[in-house]
């Protein structure tokens, strides 16, 4: 089965909100997108494997029954943000599961009786530093890694239960892993002397706005740039209101080209000087 999402995000609006983890809204709308990428084969490929997930029934619980495959789909995106709450899912490995801990378990693909958390796989720490601080390179595995990994998977034939089952939990990554590298701050970390072991792509750089929102973290100032609405149907309906992508990037389906965009977007625009007449980051360190 091939699955191909390739997001433009361009012109988007800054606003105050409470920062949190790179929210719904987001990877919901990223997972709408593709969904109007894919042809009617794919999209029943792709909820063959999604029916298999736990928490199905609780996304189509409420949806109408010709709309239940899109919310699904679009809901799915959000399943790896999930289990960081979600009972019988546990942190693994150092800086409370930050960092992949030694050993094969870091990159395991074993579907759904993997209870591990895996919150390393959501991002890549592409290094810079603006004043000649020491880079260090990101860890593996990554977003990057697994990308690639759960296309592969994905892509390989193969009928069996187990393999449902395994193809089902790749897909629900690979839509959420999709949705984070666009997101720059998903993409780098940067060095300085104040923060020489980097800044856990802006997690560790304090910011507030000029309108009063009070501090935040400049990750999750750009986590929520999007939208912070929890409900699928508007994510859709946002999804609708972009403009169309220049077509020669959108074909470019490799996940590397889309770490590097990012990481760039990261260096030109997620670490900016201040802007008062805006509501812009404002750092404080």
């Amino acid at each position: 089965m091939k699955i191909t999402s390739v997001v433009a995000l361009t012109g988007l609006a800054f606003a105050c909100s409470p920062a949190r983890a790179w929210d719904s809204f987001g990877h919901m709308e990223v997972a709408a997108i593709a969904w109007g990428k894919l042809t009617p084969a794919a999209r029943a490929q792709a909820m063959e494997l999604l029916k298999l997930n736990p928490e199905y029934a609780s996304w189509i619980s409420d949806a109408p029954a010709q709309e239940r495959d899109q919310i699904a789909f679009v809901t799915a995106a959000t399943w790896p943000d999930f289990i960081k709450h979600a009972t019988g899912y546990h942190s693994d490995g150092p800086n409370n599961g930050d960092r992949p801990p030694p050993g094969p378990e870091a990159s395991q693909n074993i579907g759904y009786k993997d209870h591990f958390m895996h919150k390393y796989w959501h991002f890549i720490d592409e290094p810079f530093s603006p004043d000649g601080t020491a880079l260090q390179n990101p860890d593996t595995p990554n977003a990057q890694t697994q990308i690639a990994a759960f296309r592969a998977k994905l892509s390989a034939p193969g009928a069996s239960s187990e393999d449902k089952d395994i193809k089902s939990y790749d897909l629900v990554w690979l839509l959420h892993l999709v949705g984070d590298v666009h997101q720059p701050l998903h993409t780098t970390s940067r060095f300085t002397r104040a923060l020489p072991n980097g800044d856990e792509g802006g997690n560790d750089v304090k910011i507030h706005c000029g309108s009063g929102c009070g501090a935040v973290e400049l990750h999750g100032f750009w986590d929520d740039v999007l939208g912070t609405s929890a409900h699928p149907q508007d994510a859709i309906d946002a999804a609708k209101q972009l403009p169309e992508p220049d077509a020669r990037p959108a074909s470019i389906a490799d996940e590397r080209t889309w770490i590097n965009e990012s990481f760039e977007a990261a260096k030109a625009h997620a670490y900016v000087q201040p802007n008062r007449r805006q509501c812009r980051p404002l750092y404080a360190n």
